[in-house]
This record gives structure tokens, sequence and C-alpha cells, in this order.
């Protein structure tokens, strides 16, 4: 073999997992993968292109194959992307001289090949070392992930400890998907002890359940395998239709929503009736756990949900359901993914204690992103339909395409009962006693919904159609079929909030 080409090769074998044993080793023993055993368990097997494999450290006595960072594109399941994975063994991840360069490489051509991309964002922000060389100003690694909003879609995950400028990267990324496990925060503990005198540990600062229950993280995993096929099953819904799944029990739909009003239920299981077994991908289910998102896909056909939770506050949407909801719809809208809406909801919350989280703000985006929308939308009225928080839930409004109810659905300007103790003011205050007063507000009551059922409402036109729960998946299935395809796209629709 050629002298040259011998220096080439057995410097390419230097970056293997095989030939760093006691680094991963180690990294083993923390209960943590290592950056190539992310991406081969995440691509199609073959099909990984590594760039910069070859790049090591700037500052000379320092040692660390790739630099930190493997990079390059591969397949995943068919589909090209995009994939940066910080490697913790080399100087726990950080972000450095040349791996800044190189990220800026990967992020670029992302955009300009508009590939998926996929991080894996494990690592403890900046190397101080690397000061020494370069300019921590001077990258344009956040600039350039934060280009690809809207663009592409961008799966950011942590499976160990993401501080500073990766929990950053983390933050520009379309969805997080994380491990029970992990730890993150914008600065990792030297920098906190520095600057509040705290001594924290990593998950001191913030773990998995705080950062979930923020709504920071949308998907909690119990292991990196499970963390990896979820981002599988999260870019699939991007990628076009897929074979039909298996139909779910249709018949079950006619008894999720109980008789009794005044009786909550589970919107999944709603879902779950609609959708093609095996297809449910709930994002954010413990933040504004009013509202639930998630993806399906109805005889392989992919669509995102935002439903009114009746098990939280009734399905009164507060500030985090209405943010919740605003998110996923800019999301489906970015990527042409049509969104069926499950309206149940009372209306806004109303009180002090929720004005003071800004609900006239975050309930307004919610309209708005349904407004500046243009992807199709259905929208199917389960039991309430009351006031400004149905007007956001897909109401006639905001034209969906199909505009449907079940029997239970009931509508209002306002909730009925308070609507009955506004318009029947004056009769009720000249009641001669309490117990009178009641048995009249409740006629009064009863009297409204009488005159604003499901088929009362549709006899005015207010929904398209009145139809049996069990059919509601061959409707949405049939409209799905006739909906005309996006026009082919080469730049961005709309941004994406990272919020």
């Amino acid at each position: 073999m050629r002298d040259d080409l011998k220096k080439v090769l057995e410097a390419r074998d230097v970056r293997l997992d095989e030939n760093r044993q006691k680094a991963v080793d180690k990294q083993h023993t923390r209960g943590w993968w290592t950056a190539r055993e992310k991406i081969a368990a995440l691509v199609d097997e073959g099909t990984f292109v590594e760039y910069g494999g070859l790049a090591r450290p700037a500052l000379k006595g320092m040692e660390g194959p790739a630099d930190g960072m493997v990079m390059g594109t591969a397949e995943v399941g068919g589909q090209r992307v995009a994939i940066a994975a910080y490697d913790y063994m080399t100087y726990a991840g950080t972000q450095s001289a040349i791996n800044h360069p190189k990220a800026d490489r990967i992020f670029k051509l992302a955009e300009d090949l508009q590939l998926p991309l996929i991080g894996f964002f494990d690592g403890g922000g900046a190397r101080p070392h690397d000061m020494k060389v370069f300019g921590r100003g001077e990258t344009h690694t956040f600039y350039q992930l934060a280009r690809l909003s809207g663009l592409v879609p961008v799966i950011g995950l942590l499976t160990e400890q993401g501080f500073a400028g990766q929990a950053n990267l983390l933050g520009l990324s379309d969805v997080i998907i994380a491990t029970k496990n992990i730890a993150l925060g914008m600065a990792g503990p030297p920098l906190v002890e520095a600057a509040l005198g705290l001594k924290l540990t990593p998950h001191e600062i913030g773990d998995a359940g705080v950062h979930a229950k923020s709504g920071v993280i949308d998907i909690v995993c119990d292991d990196p395998q499970e963390a990896i096929e979820t981002a599988q099953k999260y870019l699939s819904y991007f990628v076009g239709p897929h074979e039909a799944g298996p139909t779910p029990n249709i018949e079950k739909l006619r008894d999720v929503v109980p008789e009794n009003p005044r009786r909550a239920y589970n919107v999944k299981q709603v879902i779950k009736g609609i959708a093609d077994e095996g297809s449910i991908l709930e994002l954010r289910k413990d933040f504004g756990k009013a509202m639930v998102t998630s993806f399906i896909r109805i005889e392989g056909k992919p669509v995102g949900v935002v439903a009114n939770n009746p098990m939280s506050m009734a399905g009164a949407m507060d500030s985090p359901a209405c943010d919740k909801a605003a998110r996923m719809i800019q999301v489906c809208d970015a990527y042409d993914i049509p969104i069926l809406f499950l309206a149940d909801t009372p209306g806004l919350m109303v009180g002090p204690d929720v004005e003071k989280t800004a609900l006239v703000r975050h309930s307004a985006r919610v309209l708005t992103a349904a407004a500046t929308s243009t992807v199709p939308f259905f929208t199917v009225v389960l039991r309430k339909a009351y006031g400004l928080g149905y007007y956001v839930m897909g109401s006639a409004a905001l034209h969906p395409s199909l505009l449907l109810a079940w029997p239970t659905a009931e509508f209002g300007g306002m909730g009925l009962e308070g609507a009955a103790l506004i318009i029947y003011k004056d009769e009720l205050a000249a009641a001669p006693d309490e117990e009178t007063r009641q048995q009249m507000h409740l006629d009064f009551t009863n009297e409204l919904k009488s005159m604003n059922t499901a088929l009362e409402s549709a006899a005015r036109f207010k929904y398209d159609d009145v139809v049996d729960p069990a059919d509601t998946r061959a409707i949405l299935a049939q409209h799905l079929k006739v909906l005309p395809q996006p026009a082919p796209r080469t730049g961005r629709k709309r941004m994406i909030d990272n919020w």
C-alpha cells in the first residue's frame, strides 16, 4: 500500500469506537452511549457519510477524534437527513474552535439541500481552553441553526447532559426528545457557582421532570433506544403518506363522551379511535394539560391534532394550553400537514389569577397561528363549543375544510349557565327565595341548551353535519383523499416559534 494512503487510513481509523476502548468503557460506565453508537442506531445501515472526521482540537497537547463532533449525512427510513452528534468522550462534548465551524458546515448543508436535521446535542457548552485561539462571538453555529426554522424539520435529542451552547441548540429545535435521566440548563454547575455562589449538581439545575412540566422537552423517553426510535417516528410524519395502519375500534367512539355533560372524559380515547393503530405521537404531554397535541395518521396520511382536554380544567384554555396549541399549528402549517381540531371547551380560562399569566396575549397566539396558516384543517365538536375558546379551536369563522359535530355537541357564545344569569337577570332578581331562584336558573339554562343542541345548531347551519361518532374516521379519511397536493417548496413557508 502506498505510504500516503496508509497514513490517511490510519488517521481515519483513530476516530472509531473500537480504537478508543478506554474512552468508550468510561462512557458506558456512566450508562451513556457513544456518539457513533447513537448514529448507528438511528440511520439506515451503510448510509452514513461522515464530514470532518479528521478534524482535531486546535490547541497543541489536546486530543480528540473529530474534535468532539461526529456529523454527516445519512438515510433514516429512506429519507436523506443531516446529522450532528456531539461526542461526550472528547472534553465533555464541548464546543470548540474547530467543531463550531463543523457545526456551521452541516447546518448550512441542511439549509442548502433542504435536509431534515437530527442533532444529538449533549455537551457542556463552550470549551474554555479554546478561548486562547478563537473568539466566541465569531461562530455562526447558533445563527445557522436558527435559519432552519420552518425550512426543514429540526429534531433535537438529549440523552445525557446539555448545558449552555448545547441547551441553546436544543431550544432552536422544532422538537426536543430526551431521556428521563438527563440534565439540562442554560449554564452548568461551574457557571452557576460563579454567578450565584450555589454548588449544585447538574440534575439540581434542571432535570427531565422540570423541563417536561415547563414545556421545554416535548417527549421524555426511558432510554436512548426509545429516544432514537421516537425521533425516527417523528421524522416519518414529514415525509408524506405511509401505508394505512390497522383500523382502531371505531365503535368505542360512540361511548367516549358521557351522556352526563358534567362528567369528564379522556380526549386521548377519541384520538385513539380516529388514528391508525400505533400511529399516535403525543407532544408536551406534561405541559399545558388542558390541551392535547399529537401527530397521527389516518389511513396512512399524517395529521396534526389539537384537542381540548376535559380532564384538565374542564377543557378551559389557559396560557400554557394556548401556547401549546399555537405552536402545534405553526409546525403543521410550516410543513403542510393537515390539522384536526377536536373541540370541547367552555371557553378561555377566567379570573384574576389567569390574567397574571398574560392570557390576553397568549390566547391571541392561537388565533394568529390559525388565521395565518394555509394548511387545510378539519374540526369536530365533541361537546362544548363556547365563546372565544371555541372560536380559536377551528370554528366556522376560521373556514375549516370540514366542520362536524357529534350528537353531544353544545353551542353557545359563552357558557350557557353564565348566559342565563345575564339574559334573565331581572327575572332571577325577582325570585321570592334562593331555592326558587336556583330552580329558575336551571330552567332558563336548560331552555338555552335545548336551543343549542347539535341538531338545532345544524338546523341553523352552524355545522356542516352532525355525525355518528363511529363514522368520524371514515369521513375524515375521505376528505384527506381529496385535498389538493401542496405545491413543492423551495424555501421557508413560515418561521416556527421556539416556544
